[in-house]
């Protein structure tokens, strides 16, 4: 057993003594390779040499169409330079309270809208007359240089223009342009002088209230000619008249504001302008009345339900106006204001030709000096 036990220990000493015989030589040596280990299988190599697959473009999410008194509010935003969101301090409720009065009263509010421009009641029989000869409704708009100069600048805007050739007389206006061309420039001419208003804490306004009354009116006239078959020129008209009466009750807060800074107190502050836009019906309807318009056109104004014809082609060109002119300004985009277009008879077509038109055409929109 002792002998067995010593014949282990010296093949033992001996391994020994090769091994390290064997590391010395290693020494001056190329080192031995390792063996490589597999991580990867088979089916991992295939992902890898595969041809990278790029990643799915992410879903466009849908845009989110506005309210019409969402439109509404950010159109009173852009107006007033960015403002108008918040609530009027508890230092302007008697302005409010006095602007409203002053809508009231019959001989302010013919002060603060100014009469119905003298031609336009003559102006729209003949214009309605198809038996009329059109020389006649030539001959009345040149009783009015003013009327004259605004109403060839309009005919040569690219929204009205029908020809490469300008437009330099009103025989030739009143060819070009047919019985209801001629009706839309005349409205537009004559009422455009009333939206004007002297620079002042809210420069914007006069020209975002007129572009957005003129578009309004370009779109109630498609509506009511197309879907509703109702009379085109009194949703014109009518959507004009509104529009005045936003600058008039613009008017009367400023009014109120000068009084109370001629005694030490109180700037103006767009929240009051934005409260009394709930009041701009009541005031239209005031106004069309002094105007002698019919009190058939006039009850289209109301916003009750069931609306009329007219009324809805009125509450359409206001919703469609304010859309035209955010789009316009770049406060929304194109998808959201195409999804914020409300829903009408209008066929497909007549909708998108009608809204290309208005979201393009900005030079006749702008108030001349």
């Amino acid at each position: 057993m002792i002998i067995g036990l010593l014949t282990v220990l010296l093949a033992a000493a001996a391994a020994v003594a090769v091994y390290v015989a064997r590391a010395a030589g290693a020494a001056h040596a190329a080192p031995a390779p390792q063996p490589v280990e597999i991580v990867l299988g088979p089916q991992d190599l295939r992902q890898l040499l595969a041809p990278a697959e790029s990643a799915p473009p992410a879903a466009n999410p849908s845009p989110v169409p506005l309210t019409a008194a969402q439109a509404s509010r950010r159109l009173r935003e852009l107006a007033l330079g960015g403002s108008g969101a918040r609530a009027p301090g508890p230092g302007h409720a008697a302005i409010t309270a006095a602007a409203i009065a002053a809508t009231e009263d019959g001989a302010t509010l013919r002060r603060l809208a100014p009469r119905r421009p003298s031609l336009l009641p003559q102006l729209i029989r003949t214009a309605n007359d198809d038996a009329a000869p059109r020389r006649e409704l030539a001959a009345i708009i040149r009783r009015d240089p003013s009327l004259v100069g605004s109403l060839l600048e309009m005919a040569n805007s690219s929204f009205y223009r029908v020809t490469e050739r300008p437009v330099e007389s009103i025989d030739r206006a009143v060819v070009l342009l047919g019985s209801e061309g001629i009706r839309s420039l005349i409205a537009a001419a004559a009422m455009q002088p009333i939206f004007r208003i002297a620079a002042g804490p809210f420069p914007q306004f006069a020209q975002t209230v007129w572009e957005h009354a003129w578009r309004s009116a370009n779109a109630a006239v498609v509506h009511a000619a197309m879907a509703e078959r109702a009379d085109p020129f009194a949703a014109e008209l009518l959507s004009l008249v509104w529009g005045l009466a936003d600058v008039v009750l613009f008017r009367a807060v400023l009014e109120r504001y000068e009084t109370a800074a001629a005694r030490g107190r109180l700037r103006p502050d767009p929240g009051v302008i934005a409260v009394l836009e709930s009041h701009s019906v009541r005031v239209a309807r005031r106004i069309g009345a002094g105007w002698e318009l019919s009190e058939g056109s006039l009850g289209a104004l109301e916003q009750g339900e069931p609306a009329t014809p007219l009324g809805r082609s009125l509450r359409f060109g206001r919703v469609v106006g304010a859309l035209a002119v955010l789009r316009i300004n770049g406060v929304i985009d194109e998808a959201t204001a195409a999804a914020s277009l409300p829903p009408s008879a209008l066929s497909r077509e007549q909708l998108e030709r009608m809204w290309t038109r208005l979201k393009t055409r900005a030079d006749s929109g702008r108030l001349r000096s």
